[in-house]
């Protein structure tokens, strides 16, 4: 698996990950603040960006996001930066070939965005002092080399408080990637929404192992339904399931990216990723010599993740739970693990009056309460 999730890691890396203190708050600093030396940019001479790519720009799911993003970049700064990218990139030395070659095309600032690319970003990074490197989802840093991720927890809660009205089987169906955990932690999230609005119901998840899998997404999609799920949700990158929810005449949500066009009907809503705002700031930095590395870890206050527009078979007082919700996100009141939480054994994990740190939401490795089914090995 070369995807973008360092989750997975993070108990592998052990103190070594300094955890204690890197997530203390969002756009916290791992390392000391560190301003390049590197020489202003020649007058009038546009940025140079690169990005990398871990699979196809059409996926409509996590690549495709990113180049969204791109795109929302080149939108802000115009003839300020110059972009391209590299797609369907593996990790390993093939990740290294192309990002070295980014870097001796003259691209300054190159962004990497897979988990699989760490090693080979910093590797590359040691040798090219002069460009800034930003990896999505990786928890090393250098001088020249900063971290990001978006705190995907919160939209996926606000989704899961629409499932739990807009079920009337109250079994809610969860199509999973790989079980690592960012994605049990997605589940999670969104259980706990679910059980907010629905206590009844229960969220059924069955796996693709599989980022990226039209054929397979749908058959897992088909196997929920059978299994009793009148309303679906992802961690996959298709329009597959919302496609197939349209044939079938339920309900789903998409992910990454707005996917409404697979499904006028049944698509609800879709937590987004939105990545623009984050890459023009960074080519900003850069170009004003501010820039400094990094571990950027944002919600939907500071505009890196959301949900698109709701369908309007939402209810209205659905929509304004939802709404006032996502409001207490953004102002800090609420958090998608606010104590008590408990575990499928009814053990508590979080107590009243606590949430989930950040830590133990990376780390996790364990479903909520309301989560049917148990956590197969990863085969990634």
């Amino acid at each position: 698996m070369d995807r973008r999730n360092f989750l997975k890691y993070v108990t592998l890396a052990g103190s070594s990950f300094a955890l204690t203190s890197c997530f203390q708050g969002r756009n916290s600093n791992l390392q000391p603040d560190v301003s390049l030396s590197a020489s202003p940019m020649a007058v009038n001479e546009p940025l140079k960006v690169g990005f990398v790519y871990m699979g196809p720009v059409g996926d409509f799911g996590w690549t495709y996001a990113h180049d969204l993003g791109r795109r929302d970049m080149e939108a802000n700064l115009q003839d300020k930066v110059k972009t391209t990218f590299v797609e369907n990139v593996n990790k390993g030395a093939d990740a290294e070939r192309v990002i070295r070659q980014l870097a001796l095309d003259g691209n300054k600032l190159i962004f990497t965005t897979s988990f699989g690319y760490m090693n080979p970003t910093i590797k590359v990074a040691k040798d090219f002092g002069d460009v800034i490197f930003e990896h999505c989802t990786g928890y090393k840093r250098a001088a020249n080399v900063g971290t990001y991720l978006g705190r995907f927890e919160e939209p996926r809660y606000l989704t899961g408080m629409i499932a739990g009205k807009m079920t009337k089987s109250n079994v809610v169906g969860f199509i999973g990637a790989y079980p690592i955990p960012e994605v049990i932690r997605g589940i999670s999230a969104f259980t706990q929404g679910v059980r907010l609005t629905n206590p009844q119901a229960k969220v059924k998840v069955l796996w693709v192992q599989s980022w990226y899998d039209p054929t397979k997404e749908r058959e897992v999609a088909q196997a929920l339904v059978n299994l009793g799920a009148d309303v679906l949700t992802q961690h996959t990158d298709s329009g597959a399931v919302v496609q197939f929810a349209e044939e079938k005449d339920i309900y789903a949500f998409g992910y990454n990216t707005d996917m409404s066009k697979f499904g006028q009907k049944a698509h609800l809503t879709s937590p987004i990723n939105k990545w623009g705002k984050f890459y023009t700031d960074k080519a900003l930095a850069v170009m004003s010599n501010t820039w400094k590395p990094q571990d950027v870890w944002d919600g939907i206050g500071e505009g890196m993740v959301d949900i698109s527009p709701m369908n309007q078979a939402i209810p209205s007082d659905v929509q304004q739970l939802v709404n006032a919700k996502r409001d207490e996100f953004i102002q800090g009141t609420a958090h998608p693990f606010d104590g008590p939480v408990k575990d499928q054994k009814g053990i508590v994990r979080v107590s009243k009056g606590k949430v989930l740190d950040d830590r133990g939401q990376l780390a996790m490795d364990w479903y909520v309460e309301g989560i049917e089914g148990s956590i197969p090995k990863d085969k990634s």
